[in-house]
């Protein structure tokens, strides 16, 4: 073995070459061994796949940072043993779903085989389901747990591990780390059972969805809107993946009767491939383009594409100059932020108890137009499961309206615990046959928010950075804005940072300091900096948990008076992004 790699990458090589791995797994080590390729087996084995934001999520491979029957196998022998200690002398029941991406029917199968191996019923559904239906199934089913196979909107070259708690939600503290013990004390991979037993294992499938679509179809408010603009024009696209189980059927039972779904894009074909789009994710124009193409030639009022696990989803209107334009993930969030908050409003719904929910990261619009509406308005860490942390700490004391993240992610009601594309699909559909219903187009409502609120722009500017190199690049950019914060951004002077690895504000114009409590609801320790100017502008610093990037959030506001001005206001805060971007070197 090559001496250049380092001494706890070599040990972990040397335990997959003499332990109980499969004879294909070793041939390719020793592959690698014997060209000398030091980066790829020092990426991976440097590390254990661990829970970020998302679960386990990596590249197909071999090696403990990859993603193969081994480090699957682990996480749920892991999982299973913390099952079994955690609710000992009951019967413990978990639901299993997979996407449509490279080798996730395989490790679902391998999944269900170890739970029930280790005593526990095992809920998998017959083919591949949307990752909110599993978090529905889990509360249906009354399990302990579950498991969806994916990498939601990751490159082909991914797959992931999300693991959920008995609420529906990702797991979070202290069941995260507790999970992660337990992984980390598997010393062998012989302590994996592997062998599963069938009789434990149950398949599931068209009656789930039936009871999912019935609760999605409940959500509804505007039905006088629905039937009279039953003929409104939509696009939709699956993008290859398990939106297309549901979304049209579930459009269909809404009464619209002229949807039209991209059939190329409609089977989640290529093994895994997703052979139409370079990114299968609807954040990407390139992603959306056959649906917007399709959209311009029919006229349509609204397109919308769901990412491969069907958690997340990018719409696209007819803007005021009549063309097709993406909405980005804050303009989505708080156009269904306002209308649900209207209306409840108009139904007499809202008592002073009820609540919306999003990030830190997403735009501070939707606090404005909650707190307009007395509606509270809770920020949590990145990360959906942060938000249902918050659900199920309000439950029976405040109800949940609907809430949602910059990154396409939105939830309506709390029987799921997760970001739901297939609700959110229905609703947006909703909503813009509510807005038409009224005369207006989608864009129309987005516009009349930003007159009544303030035009709010938010940038992401994302830079990868690959393998242990880029891990360490990262964390050294995160330590140098600790260490020197800027001092302005656009010209206006940095007031505030809030530090959530060290859970402290430091207000820059008295010199004082104070704590950000831990354990407030979605809050804990992360490693995420954010800086606040003067003039309102907002700049968030966060590694990434799921993929080896760096994320910078800017976020910039300003009055707009008259529809007239949209685009020269658009343009100014776009420009006034780019600068931040320009003068911290971001690049």
């Amino acid at each position: 073995m090559t001496a250049k790699l380092e001494p706890n990458v070599m040990t972990k090589v040397s335990s997959w070459l003499n332990g109980d791995y499969d004879i294909d797994t070793k041939q390719s080590i020793q592959q690698l061994i014997d060209e000398g390729n030091d980066t790829e087996l020092t990426d991976a084995f440097y590390k254990d796949l661990e829970f970020g934001t998302g679960g386990l999520r990596g590249l197909i491979g071999i090696g403990s940072n990859r993603m193969n029957r081994y480090t699957v196998g682990t996480a749920t022998q892991g999982l299973a043993n913390y099952l079994n200690k955690a609710f000992p002398n009951e019967d413990k029941k978990v639901a299993i779903a997979y996407d449509s991406r490279i080798k996730s029917d395989e490790f679902a199968k391998i999944i269900a085989d170890i739970f029930s191996a280790n005593g526990i019923t095992v809920y998998l559904f017959e083919a591949l389901r949307p990752t909110p239906e599993l978090s529905f199934a889990i509360r249906l089913l009354g399990c302990k747990s579950g498991v969806v196979v994916t990498a939601s909107h990751n490159p082909k070259e991914y797959n992931g591990y999300k693991a959920y708690w008995d609420d529906g939600s990702q797991v979070v503290a202290p069941h995260d780390t507790n999970i992660i013990t337990e992984v980390n004390a598997i010393e062998s991979i012989d302590q994996v059972k592997f062998d599963g037993d069938a009789s434990k294992i149950i398949k599931i499938g068209a009656e789930v969805d039936e009871k999912y679509m019935d609760h999605i179809l409940s959500l509804s408010i505007s039905k006088g809107a629905l039937e009279r603009q039953k003929g409104l024009k939509i696009v939709y696209t699956p993008l290859h993946g398990t939106g297309v189980t549901l979304v049209p059927a579930l459009l269909a039972k809404m009464g619209f009767e002229a949807v039209t779904v991209i059939e190329e894009q409609a089977e989640p074909k290529g093994n895994g491939q997703f052979p139409t789009v370079v990114y299968p994710n609807p954040e990407e124009s390139e992603a959306m383009s056959k649906a917007v193409e399709k959209a311009k030639g029919i006229d349509a009022d609204l397109v919308m594409g769901t990412d491969p696990d069907a958690d997340r989803v990018g719409i696209a209107v007819k803007n005021h100059h009549g063309e097709i334009q993406l909405l980005n993930g804050n303009q989505t969030a708080s156009v269904l932020i306002y209308y649900l908050l209207n209306a409840w409003k108009d139904a007499g719904k809202l008592t002073g108890t009820q609540f919306v929910c999003k990030t830190i990261v997403t735009t501070d619009l939707i606090d404005k137009m909650a707190a307009a509406y007395d509606v509270k308005c809770y920020n949590t860490l990145t990360g959906f499961k942060y938000i249902a942390q918050v659900i199920r700490e309000k439950e029976g004391i405040e109800q949940f309206i609907g809430g949602g993240e910059e990154s396409y992610g939105y939830l309506i009601g709390d029987a799921v615990r997760d970001k739901d594309a297939i609700a959110s699909c229905a609703m947006i559909a909703e909503l813009t046959a509510y807005a038409k219903d009224k005369g207006l187009s989608l864009f129309d409502m987005l516009m009349e928010i930003y007159k009544q609120f303030g035009f709010y722009y938010e940038g992401l500017i994302s830079l990868t950075k690959k393998g242990k190199s880029g891990a360490d690049e990262i964390q050294q950019m995160m330590a140098d804005f600790r260490a020197n914060p800027p001092k302005t951004l656009a010209g206006s002077p940095v007031i505030r940072m809030d530090d959530y690895k060290a859970l402290s504000t430091v207000d820059f114009t008295t010199g004082t300091s104070h704590s950000i409590p831990s354990g407030e609801m979605g809050i804990e320790p992360s490693n995420v900096l954010q800086f606040f100017t003067e003039d309102g502008t907002k700049f968030t610093c966060r590694p990434s948990g799921t993929e080896p990037k760096i994320k910078f959030y800017v976020g910039v506001r300003a009055a707009l008076e008259k529809n007239e001005d949209f685009d020269k206001v658009y343009a100014d805060l776009k420009e006034k992004v780019k600068a931040i971007g320009e003068e911290l070197g971001l690049k």
